[in-house]
């Protein structure tokens, strides 16, 4: 018996307002796993690589993994598949809660939304019961309110995701919130949602998920758990102060970037850090379905200048994004920041990016203060809150901002200003001083990312094992390895900050006893490469060329001016031979017919 899988794809066409059961393609689910993998490979066999992605012919892939609803290892993540807006490219974008579950209870193993509904309509999943509804009482609302009239018009106990203001107004790098503040936050798959004119998915569930071997995976879940247990990450660091933990590590080994990575050092690291944020606005720790890590931390805030209001976060990544990249070190500001893209429904790391950018171009003189209607000065919090308000409503000159930094940079003729790759802007960790992640960065399938490899984790965390940031040595090897290893996780449903205890020999055992399927840890593997090469054939005959497997030019050619990495660029020219043949691709950056034919692609 295989379990794990239910067996159902859902297919919705808004723009008939029709939909339909079809069986699952068992053979695409054994060699792409289920969650993104599975996702993407039905996405590039239905859809034109060179759509445009606010095109009704685009289409919206919403999947969970074979783990996703069962009692293993925080096994509640799903994954959002399009085409992105903001890169033109792939886009798969993750998120957790309990909604992931809730599919899989409903008895779906993806979602499949195509068309454009000709006005705006959400849809209801209660088992194998679908309707699509007018949506005119929630157009406008932010996920909160969307949440509240779902739970009290459809099922109290449904679990929604839904778009805001920015995903309706299509913000390139709108995201699609799901239980009130978790996201599918990068790439702009919310910006597709809104442009299909569809604003909530509700569902309700009452199936289960079976697994092949109770016995065998209740052993493999427990294993899981113990190791979590055991490792300080998981056990302590990420409990105690949620991905914030981050701040003062990432700062103290020089890597936190300030000022729109014109510095690596931020002076007041402290102010705006997990530990001071413990202090000052934490109200409980939480977490998604089957986790017992419970990373996102529960806020308050009191400050006399906004509303009283408890929301999530901020993480690690949006304290960098809102907070020392715009040099803003007031927390009170970045979280209301924070509330804000999560009311909008956008992603933090690219709206504060993007601000980033935007404030140092009008520092340099290069957008005037007449095209803004303010001064926009680093460290400015006031300016911060307004501008991101702005962006979400796409008013004024946040009309500019809702565009990411590289189309704002080029409006003005210097994208050398937008700290991106493929058109998405960076996360929180500078290339220059590691040079892993720049490497990841550059060759990531949805644009600047740090969980498509994450390789943060052994330069600077140790974990599997320390490698030294500063070099290139073995980081083709490693950066391949990770990249694999996440396409792993995202697929069969996993989080991947469990990777900081288990690996993959821990997920094989997870997987092929939920299952049933008799795969080694090289098959995993296999899948993992699998999938990543899938992923940059789309991307290539989506028009995107090798060329862009690059940084920004600060990166590679203006050296750190303080801290541990001082006077250090990122060597790509080093590293990206060395990971095309790695790959086993050219060097021109295409997959061979011979890797192709090994994977079973071609």
């Amino acid at each position: 018996m295989l379990g794990g899988w239910i067996g159902n794809v859902l297919r919705i066409n808004l723009s008939k307002m029709t939909y339909s059961f079809e069986p699952l393609n068992y053979e695409w689910a054994k060699l792409y796993l289920g969650g993104r993998g599975l996702a993407s490979k039905y996405f590039i066999e239905e859809v034109d690589p060179t759509v445009d992605p606010f095109s009704e012919d685009n289409k919206l892939i919403l999947s969970p993994g074979p783990l996703t609803g069962t009692y293993g290892a925080a096994n509640g993540r799903y994954m959002m598949i399009t085409k992105s807006p903001l890169t033109g490219t792939i886009a798969s974008s993750n998120s957790g809660g309990y909604f992931p579950a809730e599919l899989k209870y409903a008895g779906i193993d993806l979602v499949i939304i195509e068309g454009k509904a000709a006005h705006p309509v959400y849809i209801t999943i209660y088992n194998n019961q679908v309707a699509i509804k007018d949506a005119s009482k929630i157009w406008g609302k932010n996920s909160d309110e969307v949440e509240d009239y779902l739970h009290s018009t459809f099922h109290r106990d449904a679990k929604i995701a839904s778009i805001g203001q920015a995903g309706e107004r299509q913000v390139l790098f709108a995201a699609i919130m799901n239980d009130k503040h978790r996201a599918a936050g990068r790439s702009g798959v919310g910006a597709v949602m809104g442009s299909k004119n569809l604003k909530a998915i509700a569902v309700r569930g009452t199936l289960g998920v079976k697994v092949a071997d109770r016995v065998k995976f209740r052993e493999a879940a427990t294993d899981a758990f113990r190791a979590i247990k055991e490792s300080p990450v998981t056990a302590a660091g990420l409990p105690a102060y949620g991905t914030a933990v981050l701040v003062n590590v990432i700062n103290q080994n020089g890597l936190f970037p300030t000022r729109n990575f014109q510095e690596d050092v931020f002076e007041d690291a402290e102010k705006i850090s997990g530990e001071t944020l413990a202090k000052q606005l934490l109200v409980r720790n939480k977490a998604c379905m089957s986790c017992m890590i419970g990373c996102a931390r529960v806020t308050k805030l009191a400050d006399p200048r906004y509303k009283a209001q408890t929301g999530e976060g901020p993480e690690y990544e949006t304290i960098f994004a809102l907070g020392s990249d715009c040099g803003v070190s007031d927390l009170s500001a970045i979280t209301k920041a924070n509330y804000l893209c999560n009311e909008y429904g956008m992603d933090p790391i690219s709206a504060g990016t993007t601000l980033a950018c935007a404030m140092e171009m009008f520092e340099k003189g290069i957008i005037p203060q007449s095209d803004i209607g303010m001064p926009l000065k680093f460290g400015d919090a006031d300016s911060l809150v307004k501008m991101i308000e702005l962006t979400g409503k796409r008013e004024g000159f946040g009309d500019k901002l809702a565009l990411g930094s590289y189309r704002l940079a080029s409006l003005y003729g210097h994208p050398e200003f937008s700290m991106s790759v493929k058109k998405q802007e960076f996360p929180a960790y500078d290339g220059r001083v590691a040079q892993g992640m720049a490497l990841e960065y550059a060759t990531s399938n949805r644009g600047a990312c740090h969980v498509r490899g994450y390789m943060i984790s052994p330069e600077i965390m140790g974990v599997p094992e320390k490698l030294d940031p500063h070099t290139t040595e073995n980081k083709a090897f490693w950066t391949k390895t990770f990249q694999d290893v996440t396409a792993v996780v995202d697929s069969v449903g996993m989080c991947l900050f469990t990777t900081f205890a288990i690996n993959i020999n821990h997920i094989t055992n997870l997987f092929t006893s939920a299952t049933g399927l008799d795969y080694t840890q090289d098959d995993m593997m296999k899948a993992g490469e699998r999938i990543y090469n899938l992923e940059r054939l789309f991307n290539l005959n989506a028009g995107i060329e090798p060329s862009e497997d690059t940084l920004p030019k600060r990166l590679l050619e203006e050296p750190v001016k303080q801290g541990p990495g001082k006077g250090m660029v990122a060597k790509l020219s080093v590293l990206l031979p060395e990971y095309y043949k790695e790959r086993g691709w050219g060097l021109d950056g295409i997959p061979t017919q011979e890797k192709l034919k090994e994977l079973n692609i071609a």
